[in-house]
């Protein structure tokens, strides 16, 4: 072996064993999340050698948590750059140690859940290779037992396990290819529809374009949409390319929505339907090119269930902390409670399952980035699935001659609105104990003044009369800033409201508030 390459293999070394030391940094909430593609300042902490090695890991705590002695992992990913590098990896490990594995393809991440679940597949665990709407150097894993998604702190166990790098040792593996989200998942949804409307071809007479972004929701256009008669002439970006040329697959994105709306309005489509990269999360497009994301999608899922749920029952319906006044009100009206609790769609899907646990009623849990779960399907945050039961609702509406944008005809909307990230200097070391003393300090300083909203569980809510409005102030779950939402009934209530945060703010010297004086 020549000295360079000895010197080439060394660093390789060197630089896995800062990843593994520094393991901690790939823990996203309850996902794992890195960089997997240099780019600019960025540096890969995300490659094949360690998901090998957090698949390992994964196999172990499988094993150990339901007692097993033999393992079937099924395996898929998105559309991403490295995302089939990384699945050949984890099936190469797991076969090395004779652990059963089932190669999904390209596929959504809730179809992955479903293979823990489904008669033909009924795999132990399930690994989604993804890093959702993140950018395309970006790449991650996420969990699944027949219990549902790893929890955060599965995830601290998992860390842990890896550092050991331990294995699970099986004693035959076997290798099978399914196109699980066509062959299985696709047909459950088509006979949903069928079931719940009682007609073969619900869609027919439907004009519905769908954009996937190059993710990975392509088949439900051929396999669910025209399976139920609708027309999709129109939909676009239906093709998997892991460079997301288009536009960053994710239905929070001003850039996409604006994408989906103009289709819509283009085709003259009933509907439109954006899907982020890995398909837990989605947004709408009404007829005239509205979107229907953030709070009116809570209105009309909310309007859909409450509408279902049984007269003696007070339905809860559980969101983030960021969701508007005026969704709330709508709630109320509709025979609902609404629950505000902290960002981050585990955060709030957990909430709802506790609540469940104590005899209420919790018929679905939503984050208003599109992250929707619901009761009847066991809490799995599912794009796909939140879209059927709107299109369930519009063939039903349909008979009456009504439309599904008639239930959410009276949601109040803030007449101004906006969202800033703060950020922190770089002297700070902990920024989440500083952005906590911030937020402190800034409770204290409004409870005088202003009145605090109790119920969002996380960071300061303060209802700001002057200005018909409030604001959000909170640590980001994923990110090293804090986010600030604002919401007035008054046109320019919310750039008012800013003033008043960045004045206040301004006192903090470690604190970067030039995104947000743009907004005063």
């Amino acid at each position: 072996m020549s000295k360079i390459h000895s010197k080439i293999i060394a660093k390789k070394k060197d630089v896995l064993y800062t990843i593994m030391v520094n393991l901690e940094i790939l823990k996203s909430g309850s996902d794992i999340r890195g960089t997997a593609i240099a780019l600019k300042k960025e540096k890969v902490n995300l490659d094949a050698a360690i998901v090998k090695k957090i698949g390992a890991a994964f196999s172990v705590w499988l094993a150990k948590k339901y007692f097993k002695k033999a393992l079937v992992i099924s395996v898929g990913h998105d559309s991403r750059l490295t995302s089939r590098e990384f699945a050949d990896a984890l099936i190469a490990v797991f076969t090395a140690n004779k652990i059963s594995t089932i190669d999904c393809g390209l596929t959504s991440t809730p179809s992955m859940y479903a293979t823990t679940r489904h008669e033909k597949t009924n795999s132990d665990g399930a690994i989604m290779i993804t890093a959702s709407h993140h950018p395309y150097n970006k790449n991650g894993l996420k969990f699944f037992t027949k219990d549902g998604g790893l929890a955060s702190k599965d995830i601290e166990t998992l860390i842990k396990l890896t550092k050991k790098e331990k294995s699970f040792k099986g004693k035959k593996a076997t290798h099978v290819k399914i196109d699980f989200a066509t062959k299985y998942y696709a047909k459950e949804l088509v006979e949903l529809a069928k079931e719940k409307t009682g007609l073969e071809k619900p869609l027919d007479g439907f004009h519905i374009v769908l954009d996937c972004g190059n993710g990975a929701g392509g088949f439900f256009e051929k396999s669910v949409l025209k399976a139920l008669g609708a027309d999709t002439f129109g939909s676009q970006f239906l093709e998997p390319d892991g460079n997301f040329p288009n536009h960053v697959p994710n239905p929070e994105d001003a850039t996409a929505m604006k994408s989906i709306s103009d289709c819509v309005k283009m085709h003259g489509a009933d509907l439109g339907i954006i899907f982020d990269t890995d398909v837990d999360r989605a947004a709408l497009v009404d007829f005239k090119g509205n979107p229907i994301n953030r709070n009116a999608l809570i209105a009309l899922l909310s309007a859909i269930l409450l509408d279902e749920a049984p007269s003696a029952i007070a339905p809860i319906i559980v969101t983030d902390s960021v969701t508007s006044d005026g969704l709330k009100k709508f709630i109320a009206s509709n025979g609902g409670i609404h629950i505000r609790y902290k960002r981050g769609y585990q955060n709030v899907i957990g909430h709802a399952k506790k609540l469940c646990a104590v005899g209420k009623y919790v018929p679905l849990a939503i984050e208003t980035s599109g992250h929707a779960a619901l009761l009847e399907n066991d809490f799995l945050d599912d794009g796909a699935y939140l879209v059927v039961r709107v299109l369930i609702k519009m063939a039903q509406l349909k008979k009456q001659g009504k439309t599904i944008f008639d239930l959410i005809a009276n949601l109040e909307k803030p007449a101004s609105e906006l969202e800033s990230r703060i950020f922190f200097d770089v002297r700070v070391s902990d920024f989440k104990s500083y952005g906590e003393t911030v937020i402190k300090d800034f409770a204290i300083y409004s409870k005088k003044r202003y009145t605090l909203e109790p119920s969002t569980y996380e960071g300061v809510r303060v209802n700001i009369e002057k200005y018909n409005g409030w604001f959000l102030l909170r640590q980001s779950v994923h990110d090293p800033n804090m986010v600030l939402n604002i919401e007035s009934m008054d046109a320019n209530g919310a750039k008012q409201i800013a003033k008043l945060v960045y004045d206040y703010l301004s006192k903090f010297s470690d604190l970067e508030l030039s995104t947000l004086k743009v907004h005063i």
